[in-house]
């Protein structure tokens, strides 16, 4: 794809793309999406229409040129440890090295998280042959603070898993809390020096209203269901999400980047397709959301396009929400 991409509109279409997480890299913007096959396929809540198998890399020079495809940078076959199922993905920078983290269904079925490596953002990666150690479920998104800490975020519920390890151990009859219940949080870890492996074993966030009280799981509209993102504006911690069921992006602020946060409202309203997953970059002075939606493909869930669209925060740090449709 050779035109300029604009705002709200695929920013590549000879593939499908969906779950990008964007970073600033060498003076570009690299997005690190999931591939989505052109496969028909049904729909169902465990989400076995995400039949993704490889990754691709794309940068931008500037919000208004071209986005280039860079390949495929890491496929399922060269993964040891991962059956099927490469779904959202992040990157990361340190030690002069890029990190791409992403999930996938170990050879019992179970989500696990792994992490390849690339001197370069446009790749190709190599993976570790094993996953990282005590991970489990998906979504991975780590942030690079600036202490040079690094966490990483991870979690989702129904496919994702997330509700069968409240123990601490996978059950997989486990279902979720009731819906009077406290709603379960992403995980958060702190990250060894060579991100390749946690550094403590990972806790619950905890996403409470302006009262202090847990948001709760019947909470539909606010609570967490996947696609954790966090990152930094003046001070706070904005950690970003997907409501899952009600299709909503929305966040919550902290002044630690554990938390606990506290909810403050809907940055994206729903999308075409049943999944919604985003990512937030600031890039030369302004800030961007890129998500996706279903449009490309006339509605499927399982074939996505990434989009992107300037986000914009109110004097108090609150971010105005965006109709994707209406601008």
């Amino acid at each position: 794809m050779t035109k300029p991409v604009k705002q709200n509109e695929p920013i590549v279409t000879h593939i499908y793309t969906a779950d990008p997480s964007a970073h600033v890299f060498e003076g570009k913007l690299y997005i690190y999406p999931s591939h989505d096959l052109d496969h028909e396929m049904e729909s169902n809540d465990n989400g076995d229409q995400y039949d993704m198998e490889d990754y691709h890399v794309l940068s931008m020079e500037d919000v208004n040129s071209p986005c280039v495809d860079h390949g495929e940078v890491l496929h399922l076959r060269d993964i040891p440890w991962a059956k099927q199922q490469l779904w959202a993905p992040d990157a990361a920078y340190k030690n002069n090295t890029y990190y791409l983290f992403f999930p996938a269904r170990d050879h019992d079925d179970i989500f696990r998280l792994g992490v390849a490596t690339s001197s370069s953002p446009a790749g190709p990666f190599t993976p570790q042959p094993e996953y990282m150690p005590g991970s489990y479920s998906i979504d991975p998104a780590v942030l690079v603070d600036e202490d040079d800490r690094a966490y990483i975020y991870f979690g989702g519920l129904w496919g994702g898993q997330l509700e069968k390890w409240q123990t601490g151990t996978f059950k997989p009859d486990a279902e979720g809390p009731a819906a009077n219940e406290p709603a379960l949080g992403p995980r958060v870890a702190e990250l060894s020096e060579d991100m390749l492996t946690f550094k403590e074993t990972p806790v619950e966030i905890s996403i409470v209203d302006e009262e202090g009280n847990p948001l709760l799981a019947g909470d539909e509209e606010r609570r967490f269901f996947e696609g954790p993102w966090v990152h930094k504006y003046n001070g706070y911690y904005y950690l970003s999400y997907s409501t899952g069921s009600t299709h909503n992006i929305v966040y919550a602020i902290s002044k630690d980047p554990k938390g606990p946060y506290v909810y403050k409202g809907k940055i994206l309203k729903p999308v075409l397709g049943w999944t919604t997953h985003h990512s937030i970059v600031q890039f030369k002075e302004k800030w961007y959301l890129f998500y996706h939606d279903s449009s490309l493909s006339g509605g499927a869930d399982n074939k996505r396009s990434v989009k992107f669209t300037e986000i914009k925060y109110n004097e108090d740090g609150t971010i105005q929400t965006i109709d994707p449709y209406h601008n």
